[in-house]
């Protein structure tokens, strides 16, 4: 166990900060972190996907992060072979890697090691399966998993995520295989990763969605609207035109709806991504919970947040 590399997770919904936690504890433990976050690796969008600023960065070096134009597509066999590279580096110079995001699928298939060597993208594909759902909905696109990987299908259904059923539809028209055969044989290989896991989330979820509401309205104080014009305007990749924060804003800069009822929208849009991001995260057994809710500050958040980096022995 001592050969296993250290790693610290900082995991959870939206807006229920993992970004100040992260810092803190990179700032306390020497380290330096890796984002996993599928939107913030893109430039030029940055309130929508609330990207840290220079400030709240607190001189602390965030790795995957900005480094991408929107019209290139990024997938998550990109960014565990990113990831890896990061370790080793931040590793070399006896730094802590503190990975921090809310992509689950990204923070789970890197510290479990999983191979894509089979991983193969179909841009033209994915439009069309995206089209489906936009015309018929998400439970068409369940039953045309259904019938190539069960499996597959049983396990997402609850949580009602397109884009990973259009994922895994995508993956067996092109490799002739489930998905969940790939994730099976892709696991064998054990992980080299000890990783410390801390969740933050609300006893009182109402708290959660109170949190993301006032977030949606400060991005639109600082200036999301014309964000969006941009991004809109951009050469978007199949990967960046999912993001959450502009085609909500969309109809009202193309004249069919009031702003208001385009903010709204973009609110409900984020607490049901929040919900998702939760029904993920749950189902991982080794994560730490804490409730931030129940907390009179942040210090004392932060406090026992650093005692389970220190039971688990991974700061030494």
């Amino acid at each position: 166990m001592d050969n296993l590399i250290k790693i610290v997770a900082v995991v959870g919904p939206t807006a229920s900060g993992k970004t100040k936690l992260s810092v803190e504890l990179a700032k306390n433990y020497n380290g330096e972190i890796i984002s996993a976050d599928s939107m913030q690796i893109y430039k030029g969008m940055d309130i929508a996907t609330a990207k840290p600023s220079n400030d709240e960065k607190c001189g602390i070096r965030h790795h995957l992060m900005d480094f991408l134009l929107p019209s290139e597509s990024y997938s998550v066999a990109c960014f565990v072979e990113d990831a890896k590279k990061c370790v080793a580096d931040i590793v070399s110079r006896n730094k802590l890697p503190i990975i921090a995001g809310g992509t689950g699928l990204y923070v789970d298939s890197f510290l479990n090691n999983v191979n894509f060597s089979d991983e193969k993208r179909d841009d033209v594909l994915t439009q069309k399966l995206w089209k489906i759902y936009d015309d018929k909905g998400i439970d068409t696109l369940l039953e045309m998993l259904d019938g190539i990987d069960k499996t597959t299908a049983e396990k997402l259904a609850p949580q009602k995520n397109p884009k990973r059923i259009i994922r895994a539809i995508e993956f067996y028209k092109t490799t002739g295989k489930p998905i969940s055969q790939q994730v099976s044989e892709s696991t064998r290989v054990k992980s080299p990763y000890r990783a410390v896991k801390i969740g933050l989330n609300f006893s009182d979820r109402q708290k959660l969605y109170d949190r993301i509401n006032l977030r949606v309205d400060k991005m639109m104080d600082d200036g999301l609207l014309d964000e969006a014009k941009e991004v809109l305007l951009s050469d978007l990749s199949a990967t960046s035109v999912k993001a959450i924060g502009y085609k909500e804003l969309a109809p009202y800069i193309m004249g069919k709806r009031s702003l208001d009822e385009c903010v709204e929208k973009l609110k409900q849009e984020t607490r049901r991504y929040a919900k998702r991001q939760i029904t993920w995260f749950k189902r991982d057994k080794d994560i730490n919970w804490l409730y931030v809710d129940e907390y009179d500050s942040f210090e004392e958040l932060y406090k026992d947040a650093c005692q389970i980096i220190e039971k688990e022995n991974i700061d030494g």
